[in-house]
Order: structure tokens, then sequence, then C-alpha cells
């Protein structure tokens, strides 16, 4: 690393003081399953200007929702952010704002959270919501160490195949260290039988499920719910926050945890991230949730106040009873969903699902392919193409619209299936505009 300015001398000498002879035996305690095992594959370093105009043609690659025309969804959704949204965060104790180390002098920051919690329980039918994840990936992840936790005689952890493929391989790398098994119930249709999840779960901490799944189905998120308690197992419900002024909440079919990607609330597309994930639970598990949250109380005053009432990381308990080992959430980035839902409202929302539903059936009627499942969709819509789906994509991108996701990419068997996604920013004449360059593309 020739641009650093640490030189061998300096690295013989921090060696020495701290007592071992090379870097290789300062990592010596790292397993060797886990180590690399050879040199980066990295291409020679640049000079400054050379790098400077390498990034510049990187970043000209990039093209943004309002440059093509974008159906691409699969996790991350180009759904209005209101103008609110960066009046709020842009504000200098919002924009600043950290993990509040010192809460009693970040009344601002704690009140935030205090709402943004209170607005993702009543939205998913919730208890308790902590104060934020880092995504919608990580937060599975704690979930099924919370669930680990409340069953502790128990070492499964069951996933239906139509949950998001990121937040399963998530789940299943942390899986390793919280010492769980993974056990993934394939999907039949695009959806998840409940009878099979029935017989996945004997024996299982948890059952996790996305609603809407990943292939753009609705599942019968009661049913699944239902199979999961019956076995004894935690149900862990992945919702699109964007779906919940139109479908019922995961608290009142009988989930025990909500979990979800924030992004479609607040967040632009952003090229992938930084998102946020939320996690909301029943009052059982309070103390088994990652993060941290806040409570409302008084003042010596009698004045309304807020304070961190619970932390659950290394840094604040025995390591034993810890559930999160991470440092931070998404704060300023919860903020923006909770200006956003604020924004909204109930009618809002409902107004916002009802678009989606909507666009989404007129898509079903009206894209010249064959749709992919007979189920109802929320938002996207599966259909199937004539040619490798990834070839479909890059000939309607040459016409300036994106016409979805690949599910080859993720799901064998399935490299002639398409996903289209449409929000409330998509219009019929859009979906038009698909449906004519689709039938151009796959003639």
């Amino acid at each position: 690393m020739s641009y650093l300015s640490i030189t061998d001398a300096d690295r013989e000498a921090m060696l020495e003081a701290i007592g071992v002879s090379s870097v290789d035996e300062l990592f010596e305690q790292v397993p060797p399953g886990v180590r690399l095992g050879r040199e980066l594959d990295v291409p020679p370093a640049l000079g400054e200007a050379e790098l400077a105009r390498h990034v510049e043609e990187l970043a000209a690659r990039n093209v943004h929702t309002g440059a093509e025309l974008s159906f691409l969804g699969a996790g991350v959704y180009d759904h209005y952010v209101p103008a609110v949204v960066d009046v709020v965060l842009s504000r200098g104790e919002f924009l600043t704002a950290y993990t509040p180390y010192q809460p009693e002098m970040s009344q601002g920051v704690l009140q935030a959270i205090f709402e943004y919690q209170t607005v993702i329980c009543e939205l998913t039918g919730m208890d308790v919501s902590n104060a934020s994840g880092y995504d919608g990936c990580t937060v599975a992840a704690d979930a099924t160490f919370m669930a680990k936790h409340a069953r502790p005689d128990r070492t499964r952890v069951v996933l239906a195949e139509t949950v998001s493929p990121q937040v399963r391989q998530v789940v299943k790398t942390y899986a390793r260290g919280f010492g769980l098994e993974v056990v993934e119930v394939p999907h039949d249709g695009g959806t998840t039988d409940p009878d099979r999840v029935a017989a996945a779960a004997q024996d299982a901490a948890a059952v996790l499920f996305q609603q809407p799944s990943f292939l753009g189905c609705l599942e019968p998120a009661p049913e699944l719910a239902e199979a999961a308690t019956e076995a004894g197992a935690l149900a862990i419900a992945h919702v699109d926050p964007m779906s919940l002024g139109v479908l019922e909440a995961p608290g009142a079919y009988g989930a025990s945890i909500a979990i979800g990607e924030g992004q479609a609330a607040g967040n632009w597309p952003s090229y992938g991230g930084p998102h946020y994930g939320f996690l909301a639970a029943r009052s059982d598990f309070i103390r088994r949730m990652p993060g941290r949250i806040v409570g409302e109380t008084l003042d010596a005053d009698d004045r309304r106040a807020f304070v961190l009432t619970l932390q659950t990381r290394e840094q604040h308990i025995r390591r034993e009873k810890a559930t999160s080992n991470i440092t931070t959430n998404q704060t300023l980035l919860g903020l923006a969903g909770l200006a956003t839902l604020s924004w909204l409202g109930p009618a809002g929302l409902r107004e916002v699902g009802e678009s989606c539903l909507a666009l989404a059936a007129y898509a079903h009627e009206r894209v010249p392919l064959e749709p992919a499942f007979d189920a109802p969709a929320f938002k996207e819509v599966a259909f199937r193409t004539p040619m490798p789906a990834r070839e479909v994509v890059r000939r309607a991108r040459e016409r300036g619209v994106h016409p979805g996701y690949a599910l080859g990419r993720d799901y064998q068997g399935m490299d002639d299936v398409l996903l289209v996604s449409v929000t409330e920013r998509r219009t019929v004449e859009d979906v038009d505009r698909l449906a004519e360059v689709l039938e151009e593309v796959c003639s």
C-alpha cells in the first residue's frame, strides 16, 4: 500500500511494541477457514489523475430512474420521496446524528427515534420496535438470533425459498456463528405451502417468510404463521412497509416478530444503499431485541423526556446475554422513513398501496407475456420470456426502458422469468410503453 504513510520501519516498531514478530503472527488467532490465503487480485495502483478519470468513467455508466424508465424492483423500489424528507434530514441536529452516547443531551434525536418506533409498531401491529437496523438482511439475522434466545433448546431455523436471496444468504452466514442449522422450504408456484412449513418447523426455533414474496406473489401469511406457531417456532414475517396500507399487519395474523427493508419508505434507491431495516416484536421478546430502544418518561420537573431504555449489545451488558454486537443503526435513514410515513398518514399509505395493486393488475393484463405464477400480486409481477430474461433486459435497455429483474440470477430454472415492479411513480402510460418494448424485443 504505497499510498500509506506507514514505512517498513514504522511497522517493525509497532510489531515490536506489541510483542509479535510479524503481521502473520498478529492475525494467527483468525481461523484458517476464513482467511483469504493469497494476495488480493487487484490491478496496479493508478496515479491521481488516472484514478480520477477511471472513477468518472465508472460513474458515467450509472443511470438513474429519471433518465431511464425503470421497472426494476426485487427489494429496492422507486417510491416517491416527499420534499419534506430532505428538509428534515438536512437539519444539523439530525444530519450529524450518531448513536446518542450521552442520551440526556440528545433529546431531539431520542424523540425522533421514539416516534419512529411508534410508527413501526402501528404499521406492523407489534408491541415494541427497536431504533432501526442496518438493512432488511441484517435485521433478519437478528430476528433468528432472537428466536434462538427464546427457544434455546432448538437449533434450526426454517426459511421460505420465496424470501429474498440476499436475506437468506445473510441469515445463513450468521447462522453458522449462532449454531443454527438453516432449512429451506421450496416454493410451490411462487408461494409457500403451509403444510411443508409445518413439517419443516418441527423442533425449529423460527420460521421466516416474506410478504409479499420475492417472486412478487402474496403468501398465505396467516397460515404460515399458524404452521410455525403450532410447531412451537416463532413466526418471523419479512414485510414491505408500503404494503401495510392494504395488506394485513403481521401482528394481526399471529407473527411473533416483524422485520423488513425500510428503503421503500422514505429512501431513494441510491444504487442499492445505504438503507435501513426495521424490527418489531411482541412485548414477550423485548429483552431479546438487538440494538436499542428509546422510551418516554418525565423529568424532575414533570416535563416529557426521552431516555435510552434498553441497549442489548456487548458494550453495555454481559456478552452471554447480548443479542447484538452492531454498534449503531441507521437513525438518519429511519428518520426519513418516519417523515415519509407521517406525511402520508394512514389514508395516504392506503392510496399508495391501492395504486400499486391497480398498476400490477394492469401490467398483468397489458404486458404481452405469460405470467409465471398464478397468484395475487402487490406491486411485482413475474412473466415468462421467450428467451433468457437477461437478454430481454439488455435489448429493452437499448430502447430506454429497464424492464425488470431477471430471476434466473437467483433461482434455478427461472432463466426465462422477468420480475416487473410497478410503484405509484409509474403510470398507465409507462406500463403501455413497457408492453410495447417487450413486444418488440420478444417477437
